[in-house]
């Protein structure tokens, strides 16, 4: 999975991309301080993995991963190439979903790129940018469909759908909040368009609205608002405080957080935000040569899981020999959870449960 950090300049973008990486991006206060998109790849905390890790105490121990990549600051004409504008363009292209740093906290030491706070217009900028560069791509597709139309009147309804986005994306909207049935999806998908990826509204805050309840943060309302318009999500973070965590010991981080009311870190909770957003979800394998989190779409069936080892797992694949993972823990071992018979075999049809412990047979 790969996530691309956007925003203006000198909201936080890469304050929080330092934070949850610990990879010392160049963080400074003017704009365009990120030329080059900086890439970190961070383990996904997975508290299952570690129980199993002390089960089976293998000789390899591998967690899902997320590629963070942390894109120039935006501004004003970037679909027109100003600032760092195709460059940047392009490298959203390439994510799976987007986090966007929207600022929502006051500090008259960090200059802000339209000399005001104001994540309203912060995100209409972004967004602008991004469905100018989509409303281009989808003319470019209805051309495209138009003259497939005089060989073949079945391609009209192409035409139809997305002059239908085209209208939506002129309104100002974004491109995922277009109604689509399935076909219709299939199609948006083939233009890979900016303002159809998922996105999270990382609402950057203050170490003191954390302290204080982030609730009695107006901004923070209204990029929630804006959110639910645009069926996004929102995580309420502070880069700041991130960036103080990152060089805490276990014990000390837990202390910090639980003093704030908070059970989990700005990146855990980034993460898991992320794998609701995405519809995925983990399974896992275990024994002593390693424990190792694989991430999967939910719905995905067995030998298509089995596939993301290796393609001969879903070529040659016989049954799958799978445990949830509580009962596996309840049980103690492998040997005991086969004696009470809670190891099932599952065939082709199985669709795979997040936490689910597998063994894949196959045969090529």
């Amino acid at each position: 999975m790969k996530l691309g950090i956007v925003g203006l300049p000198n909201v936080g973008k890469s304050t929080l991309f330092n934070a949850i990486t610990n990879a010392g991006a160049q963080s400074a206060n003017y704009p365009f301080c990120t030329i080059e998109p900086n890439i970190g790849v961070v383990s996904v905390p997975d508290k299952r993995l570690d129980k199993l890790a002390e089960m089976y105490d293998p000789e390899k121990y591998t967690p899902a991963t997320i590629e963070f990549v942390d894109i120039a600051g935006l501004v004003k004409g970037a679909s027109k190439g100003e600032g760092l504008g195709n460059k940047f363009l392009s490298n959203i292209r390439e994510c799976d979903a987007i986090v966007h740093v929207v600022r929502c906290f006051d500090n008259d030491d960090i200059i802000h790129v339209e000399g005001s706070v104001d994540p309203a217009r912060d995100i209409e900028t972004i967004d602008l940018e991004l469905i100018l560069s989509d409303a281009e791509m989808v003319q470019r597709r209805i051309d495209k469909a138009q003259k497939m139309v005089k060989g073949d009147k079945k391609f009209q309804v192409q035409v139809d759908f997305f002059k239908r986005v085209l209208d939506t994306l002129n309104e100002g909207k974004p491109a995922r909040t277009v109604e689509c049935d399935d076909d219709e999806k299939a199609w948006l998908s083939e233009v890979a368009l900016l303002t159809n990826k998922p996105v999270i509204f990382a609402a950057n805050m203050s170490e003191d609205d954390f302290s204080n309840g982030i609730d009695s943060n107006e901004r923070l309302k209204r990029v929630r608002e804006i959110a639910a318009e645009q069926n996004a999500g929102v995580l309420p973070i502070c880069a700041e405080m991130e960036a103080e965590i990152v060089g805490m010991d276990k014990e000390e981080k837990e202390m910090f957080l639980s003093d704030l009311g908070l059970e989990q870190s700005g990146l855990d909770r980034l993460i898991s935000e992320c794998y609701a957003l995405l519809g995925l979800i983990s399974y896992l394998t275990a024994g002593k040569p390693e424990v190792r989190a694989w991430t999967i779409k939910k719905g995905t069936k067995a030998p298509q899981a089995a596939g993301k080892i290796h393609s001969d797992f879903e070529r040659g694949f016989i049954r799958a020999e799978v445990i949830a993972f509580d009962d596996l823990i309840a049980c103690g071992s492998m040997t005991a959870a086969k004696e009470k018979g809670l190891v099932r075999s599952e065939g082709k049809e199985y669709v795979m449960k997040d936490g689910d412990v597998v063994l894949f047979r196959f045969n090529v």
